[in-house]
């Protein structure tokens, strides 16, 4: 005998329904979050454009552990998740946003030099401040923005605590020093006189010597493309990804 199904029948499939299906979106949302906790970064699509969002906030964390409480980007999951963003199907095109004080030399040069590796459009974006190591970053991308209200600090290349053999600790600082001027130069509109005498200005920080620049200054000097926010940096990406789209 076959069952016969009233309205409240069926009104409890809905339901049941309608349940299921925010039990799905809730979970795809908390692995969307998590997902960003963990890496920094995010996927959005939108126009038959797909882009890569990555943040590179607070240090650039290299070769050792910074102390808790401190914001930290690891380089170590920067580096394979800029393999994954070049070598992405889906993705078209990557938007890297910095707010960091700087860090590891090394490391933030290593992931410097694969941003401009890359042939997949990208666009870079200073909000805040993208200070130290933070300059060949910002630089790196294939057009860089940069906000008013945003500050870069440009100084040589430092260190503190004990030195071993101080004329090779030298030496080794000024090649070192050498490697980022040459990248920043190279990467960007500005000279190689030009950002040697922002290096070694003496009037701008107390206890150091170097320069801090905003966002106008910046572009003025060749070291940024352009001023922009959020909107017209994703609007410069789309464009680069429908001219490489063809």
């Amino acid at each position: 005998m076959s069952k016969k199904y009233t309205s409240r029948d069926s009104d409890v499939n809905n339901d049941e329904y309608l349940c299921n299906k925010n039990n799905t979106s809730q979970s795809e949302n908390n692995d969307k979050l998590e997902y960003i906790m963990k890496s920094g970064s995010v996927v959005s699509s939108s126009d038959n454009e797909t882009i890569h969002c990555l943040t590179i906030i607070g240090q650039v964390e290299g070769h050792y552990l910074l102390g808790e409480g401190q914001k930290a980007t690891k380089y170590e999951h920067i580096i394979p998740l800029l393999v994954s963003i070049e070598e992405s199907r889906e993705v078209d095109g990557m938007l890297m946003v910095l707010n960091t004080m700087g860090g590891d030399v090394e490391a933030g040069l290593a992931i410097a030099e694969m941003v401009a590796s890359m042939k997949k459009p990208t666009v870079s974006l200073v909000l805040g401040g993208s200070h130290s190591i933070g300059v060949p970053l910002a630089v790196s991308a294939s057009r860089s923005f940069i906000v008013p209200s945003a500050t870069m600090t440009i100084h040589p290349v430092r260190i503190s605590g004990t030195v071993v053999g101080a004329p090779q600790t030298y030496y080794y600082f000024e090649r070192m020093q050498n490697r980022i001027t040459d990248f920043v130069c190279s990467h960007s509109g500005i000279s190689k006189e030009k950002f040697t005498s922002l290096l070694m200005r003496t009037d701008q920080i107390a206890t150091d010597v170097g320069s801090i620049i905003d966002g106008r200054e910046a572009v003025e000097i060749g070291l940024i493309s352009e001023i922009g926010g959020l909107s017209t940096a994703l609007e410069a990406l789309r464009e680069m990804i429908r001219k490489k789209k063809g």
